[in-house]
């Protein structure tokens, strides 16, 4: 009776282990250059791991929306996305509106999304959110557990 006890604690633990997978979570990112964000995420798309976006994915940070499936995607009430157009610095180091670079982040965007930031007005220099109820009808809800907390550490938030 101990040979099959111990049999059927294996299987089920060997069961729990393939039911598991790896997650990446977002939070605190405020973007950066575009073409990081696009070969971070060309990785992630690849690797078949589930992001949760459980705070700010801001500015390049966003191009995760169009660079990983819908399916892979969810958000934590916390989740909080930041939209802008793309910039380089100009003379004097300001800001400059960078029109192509604009353009080509927004076309990255699924369509819901691009319906989103048209309704605002598009890409311009102020930053827009889409947070709350607005993108929990958009991506499906997701529960920090013990795995994702797990991935916590920065290399992970910064994915």
């Amino acid at each position: 009776m101990k040979f099959v006890t111990g049999l059927l604690a294996a299987v089920l633990l060997l069961a729990g282990m393939g039911a598991s997978h790896a997650v990446v979570r977002i939070a605190d990112d405020r973007g950066g250059r575009i073409g990081t964000y696009v070969d971070k995420y060309q990785g992630l798309r690849s690797s078949g791991e589930t992001v949760i976006i459980d705070g700010l994915c801001a500015s390049a940070c966003t191009i995760v929306l169009g660079a990983v499936p819908h399916d892979r995607i969810c958000v934590t009430s916390a989740a909080n996305l930041g939209f802008h157009a793309a910039w380089d610095f100009g003379a004097n180091g300001r800001a400059v509106t960078n029109a192509e670079a604009t353009q080509m982040l927004y076309s990255m965007y699924p369509a819901p999304i691009k319906r989103w930031i048209a309704a605002r007005g598009g890409l311009t220099p102020k930053m827009i959110f889409l947070r709350g109820k607005a993108l929990q009808a958009m991506y499906k809800p997701c529960y920090l557990d013990a795995q994702a907390s797990a991935n916590k550490p920065a290399a992970a938030s910064q994915r």
